[in-house]
């Protein structure tokens, strides 16, 4: 589909082509291999991307032309400021996930939904709002989480919650100059282009074209995705998890959590988790009521897998009961959640856990323990270890290569996202958020300087470490951006891109808003088949130079292309966050059409329909 367009645009006019180089040729050639390669999963994004990148460079060099790009025009990508942006914003989000900032602010507008039209009311604002200040991609990611709870507590098919997560996520990114990746690429290359009439884009210049489109968007998932995502599930439930850990969590003196009753706590509804009986000051209460108030102290007995037993260790105002955990050598930022299955070597096996001194003979301490499905009654210090018993520990992240081929266990592996939360910095990290989105919004400074002031006091302040921090970039994302800079530049410098706008302008009869039309519409086919920063970063040197050849305000043909390069619906590798969701929502490519056909097109109207309005071809 995308060579074919290509190729129509080319064949418009066959008088073109003797303005155009055998370089144009190639690197259409090029940009062909690559819309077919990811549309057909030829490779990885960030593979393919480097690979079209590299033949486009050795070809210049074996040939010696200088409008192919060199080696230091190939790197000049990994230097935008948008891509430095976007890697700057993914260490921001590590320190709100670690710190639980999110989940504090988050989880109060969420409540308990009944049904998936309430689900999707409460989650579309705050997903919406983060997303415009965000990135997009880990702004999906932290829901996802969120999300696949609500599913599990409620019994609503989560195919009914994760598409349109994503896509609302998108909705709040063509709200802002920060809110997706696109859009600041494309102020990069605005800045890189030097017009003089439009030295540079500001923060809230997409709103007014975004938001309309982001409340069409909205309208039109509450009312139509229900009907259009079919009811379908996982094929494999966390529930379904054989082990069920018996785990003890106390209550923490001064906490969020005392003089609540268990039901508004949190804790009457955990998926694959109940609460067991609750011990306060040595009197057992064996059949917990959800109207039962919490006090200081009270000594909390769960029985359940182990995804609930790490949302237990991460809930403000709960403690693990064993005061071992005090004791451990690492400081508990450097600590995680670790299992260990007992083998019959260990020497601790028919001994309790407090009389082998546990703690002291491995620097780790036992949070649960789960056997044959069994709930264990003892408390955890007074359980007595037998083979085969599966160990849920805190402990050094380095437990796992130290203990790995140790005989006294069968197996140690991580628990992931285990890591302890640092609740007591959760108000930090927002502060920090907030001051930078009110230094790039004021303008004190550009949007580079503020995501990267943000990101160093996110390491600063200890709301991540720097190995989090390192972790939490998605350098995939980053070098198939850097490499797709590489490629439209080709595009650019080769003279392809001015056959094309010179087509385009043929076929639209030279008229301005037609022209739009036809921008939005290659960006948005380009997205689909692409990528979303490879469509804004191939279709901006064509739409650029018929703005000129019009003798029109680039200003519309901005804005168009960071609302169409975002807005890709109708495929899983439309948008990165379409395809993070396709496995946990259960999706088939056919649900991502169905759905998402109609919403290009919504998003198409309204864009077009209203940017000139606001942002006329002829100012002033």
């Amino acid at each position: 589909m995308g060579m074919i367009i290509m190729l129509a645009f080319f064949l418009a006019d066959r008088r073109e082509y003797s303005t155009m180089e055998w370089e144009g040729y190639i690197t259409i050639a090029v940009v062909i291999l690559f819309i077919v390669g990811l549309a057909r999963s030829w490779a990885a994004p960030d593979l393919l991307s480097l690979t079209c990148l590299t033949a486009l460079v050795t070809i210049g060099a074996l040939t010696g032309s200088d409008r192919l790009p060199g080696p230091g025009e190939a790197l000049a990508g990994m230097s935008n400021s948008g891509l430095i942006t976007v890697g700057a914003l993914f260490v921001v989000v590590a320190g709100l996930t670690q710190t639980g900032a999110m989940a504090l602010v988050v989880q109060p507008l969420l409540g308990r939904p009944r049904t998936a039209l309430a689900a999707q009311g409460r989650l579309f604002l705050p997903v919406m709002t983060l997303s415009a200040f965000l990135n997009n991609t880990p702004v999906v990611a932290m829901f996802m989480p969120v999300v696949n709870e609500i599913c599990k507590k409620t019994n609503i098919s989560p195919s009914k919650l994760f598409l349109p997560l994503a896509y609302v996520a998108t909705f709040g990114g063509v709200c802002t100059l920060i809110g997706t990746s696109t859009n600041l690429i494309v102020g990069g290359l605005i800045t890189k282009a030097k017009l003089p009439e439009l030295p540079a884009i500001h923060m809230f210049d997409v709103t007014w074209v975004g938001l309309p489109c982001a409340l069409a968007g909205v309208a039109y998932l509450l009312l139509f995705s229900r009907r259009l995502l079919p009811d379908r599930r996982p094929a494999i439930s966390l529930t379904d998890d054989p082990r069920q850990y018996t785990v003890e969590m106390l209550v923490q003196p001064g906490g969020p959590l005392v003089g609540q009753s268990v039901e508004k706590a949190g804790l009457r509804h955990l998926p694959g988790l109940y609460l067991a009986e609750i011990d306060r000051q040595g009197v057992v209460l064996p059949a917990v009521g959800p109207q039962e108030r919490l006090q200081t102290g009270d000594r909390l007995v769960f029985v359940g897998i182990v995804e609930s037993v790490v949302d237990l260790q991460k809930m403000r105002g709960l403690t693990p009961a064993t005061d071992q955990t005090f004791k451990l050598d690492a400081p508990r930022t450097q600590r995680s959640l670790i299992e260990a299955v007992v083998s019959d070597r260990c020497p601790l096996v028919g001994k309790s856990i407090r009389e082998g001194r546990f703690r002291s003979e491995y620097n780790a301490a036992v949070i649960a323990v789960a056997r044959s499905g069994k709930r264990l009654t003892a408390r955890i210090g007074d359980i007595v270890l037998q083979p085969g018993d599966t160990l849920l520990l805190e402990a050094h992240q380095e437990f796992v290569q130290q203990r790995r081929n140790s005989s006294h266990f069968f197996l140690v592996s991580g628990v992931e996202n285990s890591a302890p939360t640092r609740h007591e910095r959760a108000w930090l990290a927002l502060a920090i958020l907030v001051g930078m989105v009110t230094m790039a919004s004021l303008g004190w400074l550009d949007m580079l300087a503020a995501a990267l002031v943000a990101a160093l006091l996110m390491i600063l302040a200890r709301c991540c470490t720097s190995g989090e921090a390192r972790q939490s970039i998605d350098w995939s994302v980053l070098l198939v951006i850097g490499a797709s800079l590489g490629i439209g530049q080709a595009l650019d410098t080769s003279g392809a891109a001015q056959v094309v706008a010179r087509n385009l302008i043929d076929l639209a009869g030279g008229h301005p808003w037609l022209v739009l039309v036809m921008v939005y519409f290659v960006s948005m086919v380009f997205t689909e088949l692409v990528t979303n920063n490879a469509a804004a970063v191939l279709v901006f040197p064509i739409a650029l130079a018929a703005a000129r050849s019009l003798e029109v305000s680039f200003m519309p043909f901005a804005i168009t292309i960071m609302v169409a390069a975002s807005g890709g619906f109708a495929t899983p590798i439309g948008y990165q966050t379409n395809l993070m969701v396709f496995g946990p929502g259960g999706y088939k490519f056919g649900d991502y059409v169905r759905l998402g056909v109609p919403l290009d097109l919504v998003f198409m109207a309204v864009t077009v329909t209203i940017t000139p309005l606001i942002y006329p071809f002829y100012p002033g």
